[in-house]
C-alpha cells in the first residue's frame, strides 16, 4: 500500500494526516498529528449485516494512552482500564459528527477507534481524533458520505481564536467544538460564560471557515489512497405490502397523533394499533414469496415509517404537534424548592412530562475530585451528575451505573451551571449537584439545568445569575423546514435535530447540536438560537417566581467553612512536627477539618459554629504577631522571685515583673499567683533582645 501525507495550516502550527504505513489490516487507518500530539484513527466494518436490529450499529472508542504523555497509570493494575469521562465525551463528539453521513439502512457494524499515541501537553487531541475518524472512513471502503471537518473556536481576551493551544484556552470564556459538512454545520458542543448569542453565532461562522481546510485535506487524501466504497445491498420492499400496511394503519395513527396529548395514553393507543396490525400475519400472506415471508419485524418497520410520516406531515401541513401545542409553545412549567428535608438544597422542576429532581450537597476540600488528564492533574470543586432510571419512562432494565448518555447529559448540564458558580475564594465549598430524572419525555438534560440551578439557590449558594435550558427541534424535507420549541421524545426520535441551548438572561453558557440530516445552514442556526433565547426567558421568569434569589443562609445541615490567611512562614507552626499541632487543634476544637494551602490559606470546616470559632481562635492565636499595647489572655507557666513567665500567645512567653502584678506592693510573688493561673495582661514592650514585657496591673486598668 502506498504511503501518503497531507499537511495543512492548523492554528499556529500545521496538521499532518498520514496513511498507508501502520494498521493496514483495518478498512481504513490514518495518523493525525499537530506538534508532538499524534492520534491514530482506524475504521472497520463487519462483512455482513447484524441480524435482528433496526438501527445502525456504530461504536466509537476514543482512548488516551498514558504513555503518550510519558506517564505510568495510577492504581493497582498499572494499565488503562474502563473509559474515563473525558474519553466517553470525546467518543460522543466523534459519533455525533459522523453518524448522519452513513447510508440509511446500513446494518453492518462499524467501529471507529481513535487512540492518542503521543501528547505534547499543548495540542488537544480531541479535534485531531474527530478529523482522524473522518479521514479513516474516507480512505476506507466503508460507505460514508464525508468528509466532516472539525475545529475549536475560543474567545480569548475578546478575540475569536481558532484552534488555540491548551494553555491559551485557559484564558478563554467560550470554547466551541464544531464539525461541518458541505457548507453547513453537523455538530456543536460548547460552553461559555454568559456570552451573548450574537457573539456565539460569530464564533460558529468563524469555526465553519476554520474547519474547511481539514475537509479539503481528507478529500485530497482519499483521491490518492482511498478504496472503492462497498455497496451494501438494501432489502427490497414489496410496494403492495407497504400500501396494505398504510391502508390499515394511517387513519388510526392520525387519530392517535392528533387527539391524544398525554404521552402514556398515546403510546398505549399506538401500541394497540400495532398489535392489531401484526397480531394476524395472515392478512399479509398474499405478499409472501419463496425468498421471504412477511414477519412481525417487517410490519414494525413499515409501521415506524408511517409514524414518521404522520408526525411530520401534521407539523408541515397543519402546524399540529402530537400533544396539541403550537410550534413555539413550551409545555406547562412547574417548580418547587426544599422538597427534601435533610439535603443541603433540593428542587423539583417539571416541564410537561419531563421531571428532574435536583439535589445539592456542599462539601469541604477533602471532597474535591482528583482528575488525571494527559495535559495536567487537577482537582474539581464542582461535579454535576445525571441519573436516568428506567422507571422514568415506564420501563424495566438492569441498573449498572451511568452509561455514555448519562455522562454526556450530565456534562452538558455541568457546562451550563459551572459558569454561574461563585469563585473558590468567595465560596470555598466543593459542590455536587445531582439530577434524578423522575419522568422523561424529551430534553431531560435541560430540565436538569433548571432543577440544578433552583437547588443551588435553595442551598444558599451565591450564584451569579439563574440559568435555564431549552431544546429546539427541526422537521424538514427537501422543500419545507420548521423549527419547533421544547421537543418531546417522539419529536426527537422522528425529527431531524436536537439543539440544546442553556444560559442566563445575559447570554449562553452551554450549547449542543445533534443532527440526523447532514448539515444545518448558518441562517437556520441563527433562527434556532433566537428561538431558544425566547423560550429561555419564559423559563427564567417561571424560575424567578419559584425562587427569586439564593437563600441568605446555608442549610442547617451543610458544613460551615471559614477561610483565614496566614503568613507562609507560619504554616509550619500551625501544622507542627509531624502534624501534631494541627491534629491537636482539630481534636480540641471539634471541627471536621483544617486544611492549609501552599499560599497560607487556611480552610476550617465544621457543622458546629462554636467549634469553628474555637479553632479559628486557636489558629489566630498561634499565628498572630504580638502587638504592643494589646490585651491578651495569659497563662502562668513559671513563677520566679522577680515575677512570672506567662504564655500570652500559643508558643509565646513574656515576663510579668513583680512590680506589674498588682496596684500594690507585692512582697512575695507566690502570694498573688501560682502556675496555671489565667489573667489578662497588656503587652508593654519588646526589648532589644526580643523579650516581651507584660503588665497585669495595666490590663486591669483598661
Amino acid at each position: 500500500m502506498a504511503q501518503v501525507r497531507v499537511e495543512i495550516p492548523f492554528g499556529s502550527s500545521n496538521l499532518i494526516i498520514e496513511s498507508g504505513k501502520i494498521a493496514k489490516q483495518a478498512n481504513g487507518a490514518v495518523t493525525v498529528s499537530v506538534g508532538g500530539t499524534v492520534v491514530l484513527a482506524t475504521a472497520c466494518m463487519a462483512k455482513k449485516p447484524r441480524e435482528g436490529i433496526d438501527f445502525f450499529p456504530l461504536t466509537v472508542e476514543y482512548q488516551e494512552k498514558t504513555y503518550s504523555a510519558g506517564r505510568i497509570p495510577g492504581g493497582f493494575f498499572k494499565r488503562e482500564g474502563r473509559s474515563t469521562e473525558r474519553e466517553i465525551l470525546v467518543s460522543r463528539l466523534i459519533d455525533r459528527s459522523v453518524r448522519p453521513l452513513f447510508p440509511a439502512g446500513c446494518l453492518n457494524e462499524v467501529q471507529i477507534v481513535a487512540s492518542v499515541l503521543s501528547h505534547d501537553g499543548e495540542n488537544d487531541p480531541d479535534i485531531l481524533a474527530m478529523i482522524g475518524a473522518s479521514a479513516a472512513l474516507m480512505v476506507s471502503d466503508i460507505p460514508y458520505d464525508g468528509p466532516i471537518g472539525a475545529a475549536r473556536l475560543c474567545l480569548i481576551n475578546d478575540e475569536l481564536v481558532a484552534n488555540p493551544s491548551f494553555l491559551a484556552r485557559k484564558e478563554s470564556i467560550m470554547d466551541l467544538v464544531v464539525a461541518g459538512w458541505g457548507d453547513g454545520i453537523v455538530m456543536i458542543e460548547g460552553e461559555a460564560n454568559e456570552v451573548p448569542e450574537a457573539r456565539v453565532l460569530e464564533g460558529l461562522k468563524m469555526a465553519l471557515k476554520a474547519l474547511q481546510a481539514s475537509k479539503d485535506a481528507q478529500v485530497q487524501l482519499a483521491k490518492q489512497i482511498g478504496k472503492p466504497k462497498t455497496q451494501i445491498p438494501l432489502q427490497a420492499v414489496n410496494a403492495a405490502f407497504v400500501a396494505k400496511v398504510r391502508q390499515l394503519a394511517i387513519g388510526p395513527l392520525n387519530e392517535a397523533y392528533t387527539k391524544i396529548a398525554d404521552k402514556l395514553e398515546r403510546e398505549d393507543a399506538v401500541n394497540a394499533i400495532f398489535e392489531k396490525l401484526s397480531g394476524d400475519l395472515s392478512t399479509f400472506a398474499q405478499f409472501n414469496t419463496e425468498e421471504h415471508e412477511i414477519s412481525a419485524s417487517d410490519v414494525a418497520l413499515q409501521f415506524e415509517s408511517l409514524q414518521y410520516e404522520v408526525i411530520r406531515n401534521n407539523v408541515f401541513d397543519k402546524g399540529i404537534r402530537a400533544d396539541g401545542r403550537g410550534l413555539k409553545e413550551i409545555r406547562q412549567l412547574d417548580g418547587e424548592v426544599s422538597v427534601l428535608p435533610r439535603t443541603h438544597g433540593s428542587a423539583l422542576f417539571t416541564r410537561g412530562q419531563t421531571q428532574s429532581l435536583g439535589i445539592v450537597t456542599l462539601g469541604t476540600k477533602d471532597d474535591e475530585q482528583l482528575v488525571e488528564g494527559l495535559e495536567e492533574t487537577s482537582y474539581k470543586t464542582f461535579m454535576m451528575h445525571y441519573n436516568f432510571p428506567s422507571f422514568s419512562v415506564g420501563e424495566t432494565k438492569p441498573m449498572r451505573g451511568p452509561g455514555r448518555r448519562e455522562i454526556g447529559h450530565g456534562a452538558l448540564a455541568a457546562k451550563a451551571i459551572k459558569a454561574i458558580l461563585p469563585t473558590k475564594n468567595d465560596f470555598p465549598y466543593t459542590i455536587r449537584v445531582v439530577s434524578e430524572i423522575l419522568e422523561s419525555n424529551g430534553s431531560s438534560s435541560m430540565a436538569s439545568v433548571c432543577a440544578g440551578c433552583l437547588a443551588l439557590m435553595d442551598a444558599g449558594v451565591p450564584i451569579k445569575a439563574p440559568v435555564a435550558g431549552i431544546s429546539i427541534g427541526l422537521i424538514s424535507d427537501e422543500k419545507r423546514t420548521v423549527l419547533i420549541t421544547d421537543i418531546m421524545g417522539l419529536e426527537d426520535h422522528f425529527g431531524d435535530m436536537d439543539f440544546k441551548v442553556a444560559g442566563s438572561r445575559e447570554g449562553v453558557n452551554a450549547i449542543q447540536l445533534d443532527l440526523k440530516i447532514k448539515q444545518l445552514s448558518i441562517d437556520l442556526l441563527e433562527k434556532a438560537i433566537a428561538q431558544a433565547r425566547e423560550a429561555r426567558m419564559i423559563i427564567l421568569d417561571k424560575m424567578h417566581a419559584v425562587m427569586p434569589a439564593a437563600r441568605a443562609e446555608l442549610s442547617l445541615y451543610a458544613p460551615r467553612i471559614i477561610t483565614l490567611q496566614i503568613s507562609q512562614e507560619k504554616i509550619g507552626e500551625v501544622i507542627g512536627p509531624g502534624g501534631k499541632t494541627i491534629r491537636r487543634m482539630i481534636e480540641e476544637s471539634g471541627v471536621s477539618s483544617i486544611d492549609i494551602e501552599e499560599d497560607g490559606k487556611v480552610i476550617v470546616a465544621s457543622p458546629d459554629k462554636d467549634a469553628l470559632d474555637i479553632a479559628v481562635g486557636m489558629i489566630k492565636a498561634l499565628t498572630e504577631e504580638p502587638e504592643i499595647g494589646k490585651i491578651y489572655e495569659a497563662t502562668v507557666k513559671r513563677v520566679m522571685n522577680f515575677g512570672a513567665f506567662v504564655e500570652f500567645i500559643p508558643g509565646r512567653e513574656g515576663l510579668v515583673h513583680v512590680s506589674e502584678l498588682a496596684n500594690k506592693f507585692v512582697k512575695d510573688v507566690n502570694d498573688v499567683i501560682k502556675v496555671g493561673d489565667k489573667f489578662k495582661v497588656k503587652l508593654m514592650e519588646k526589648d532589644e533582645m526580643g523579650r516581651f514585657n507584660l503588665s497585669k496591673k495595666q490590663a486591669e486598668l483598661e
